[in-house]
């Protein structure tokens, strides 16, 4: 689904996307995409930040809060860093600026499906296990988190994240690696994206998000997930 108001730009991504054999809906509103979204979601969401009825972030709140997980690439004329951080904030998988490239565009588009969709028919049992790190529940198949039993609702990009740390425990991740499990590309954002969803998750899955005892920063070098019940019998 590409949500743009600009007629123009909208048939340009839209004769992208078919060219690459997608089936493309174009909605001209906020309030339009919801609608839409709600009878029949899509594989991705394309979506304007800037538009009448509803803007694109208050879309991208309105979607997360309801639980739904399609994956979404914001376009935008802002270019501030504090705006691209909000989008990722409020669960946005990724952020392109105008003017942008439709070869790019068409890139992130193959990245995000390739990350994000099923492939078809049953999959073998042992694609994908449920990854365990102390209390801490990552089920790849299900895309659920639970911590100490209690679900962690985290957004796609989060998830992907926490899915990288959870499957190697204790190992150290830069933050350029965790931004190619993000995206596959590793020259389109900056690691402050890997920051703000880490920040994210620490409130979703820390008893104290400001002293993490499972999501541990390794100082110049990135990030690790532990089991804190381990690492305190490891001091002992």
């Amino acid at each position: 689904m590409v949500a743009e108001d600009d007629e123009k730009q909208a048939e340009l991504v839209r004769r992208y996307l078919e060219r690459e054999g997608h089936a493309v809906r174009v909605v001209g509103d906020g309030l339009a995409v919801l609608d839409a979204v709600r009878h029949r979601e899509p594989d991705l969401l394309v979506l304007d930040v800037m538009m009448p009825r509803a803007d694109g972030l208050d879309v991208v709140r309105v979607l997360r809060s309801e639980d739904r997980e399609l994956p979404v690439l914001m376009l935008t004329a802002r270019s501030t860093e504090d705006d691209l951080l909000l989008g990722l904030d409020l669960g946005a998988d990724d952020y392109m600026t105008k003017p942008y490239s439709p070869r790019e565009l068409m890139a992130r588009v193959r990245t995000l499906l390739r990350r994000t969709r099923r492939p078809a028919g049953p999959e073998p049992v042992a694609e994908d296990p449920v990854l365990r790190v102390g209390d801490l529940v990552v089920d790849p198949e299900r895309h659920e988190v639970s911590v100490g039993g209690g679900p962690a609702e985290c957004t796609p990009g989060e998830f992907r994240i926490l899915a990288a740390l959870a499957a190697e425990p204790d190992r150290v991740f830069s933050r350029q690696r965790l931004l190619e499990e993000l995206h596959g590309f590793d020259r389109y954002i900056s690691a402050r994206t890997v920051d703000v969803h880490v920040m994210n998750l620490r409130k979703k899955i820390e008893r104290a998000p400001r002293r993490p005892e499972r999501l541990l920063t390794v100082f110049g070098v990135g990030y690790k997930l532990t089991d804190p019940a381990k690492a305190a019998a490891r001091r002992a």
